[in-house]
């Protein structure tokens, strides 16, 4: 069913809802339908920024253990390439997104939670990596997301241990940005996001991909990255009425349209 993830825009602010009772498990369907709803709030232009929300009572737990166990290795050489998309999808939004999460952001689910540039947590949720309790590893980005966000020697500890953290714990490490108690976490991530509606959407963007392909490469690299970024800039409207306004009124006047 299309409707266990769908996309609900409001006020400039596009939610991602998983909604697959009762603990969002990420079936193929799911990822199928993740990939689809990324690509459309990255290409909506009345959508400023993202919410990813999987409802008041859990994130994700994981990816669907049922429907994987008895996947042969030749199943999984597939299978895994809808895993890695489903993630890269979320991941490549050219936007500010957020994963509001409540309960379990587990497995896949928080593979999922990392693809986002933010996390509100809700101060009783639990995040982690259990796989190596079922023989296998993280498989929809965990290995490479985990380390960059809390360093290799965390991530060792959660992803060898499948030990997951509390919220608290994944504030003290990096991997929440914020904690709020449980009925607050859709309004604090909407609060996160809503300054950037209406803001110059071709500059997030150019600072979202200058920081994220920076990660990947050397800081030489990672410089051209940004010196083209920062140019292509100067062929947009933003940037003349930014600048403009600036120079006539000051700073934090200027009135954007996105392009």
């Amino acid at each position: 069913m299309s409707d266990v993830v769908r996309l609900e825009v409001a006020d400039g602010i596009g939610t991602i809802v998983l909604d697959r009772p009762k603990m969002n498990a990420l079936d193929s369907t799911m990822q199928h339908r993740l990939v689809e709803v990324a690509e459309e709030a990255d290409q909506r232009s009345d959508i400023s920024a993202v919410i990813l929300w999987g409802g008041e009572k859990v994130f994700a737990a994981g990816a669907d253990v049922k429907e994987m166990a008895e996947m042969s290795y030749t199943d999984m050489s597939a299978h895994v390439r809808l895993l890695q998309r489903f993630s890269r999808a979320i991941a490549a939004i050219g936007k500010p997104t957020v994963a509001a999460i409540t309960g379990f952001a587990l497995g896949g689910g928080l593979e999922l939670a990392m693809c986002c540039d933010f996390r509100i947590v809700a101060s009783n949720a639990k995040l982690g990596q259990p796989e190596i309790a079922l023989g296998i590893i993280p498989g929809a980005g965990g290995t490479q997301r985990l380390p960059r966000l809390v360093g290799p020697a965390k991530a060792k500890q959660m992803v060898f241990t499948g030990r997951p953290v509390s919220a608290q714990e994944a504030l003290s490490i990096g991997l929440a940005d914020q904690v709020v108690e449980p009925d607050e976490v859709l309004g604090a991530a909407q609060a996160m996001v809503a300054p950037f509606v209406g803001g110059p959407a071709q500059a997030l963007k150019a600072a979202k991909e200058s920081i994220d392909r920076g990660l990947e490469v050397d800081l030489q690299t990672g410089l051209e990255i940004e010196a083209l970024q920062f140019t292509g800039l100067f062929a947009t409207k933003d940037q003349k009425s930014g600048m403009r306004s600036f120079v006539e009124n000051g700073p934090g006047k200027a009135t954007f349209e996105g392009i």
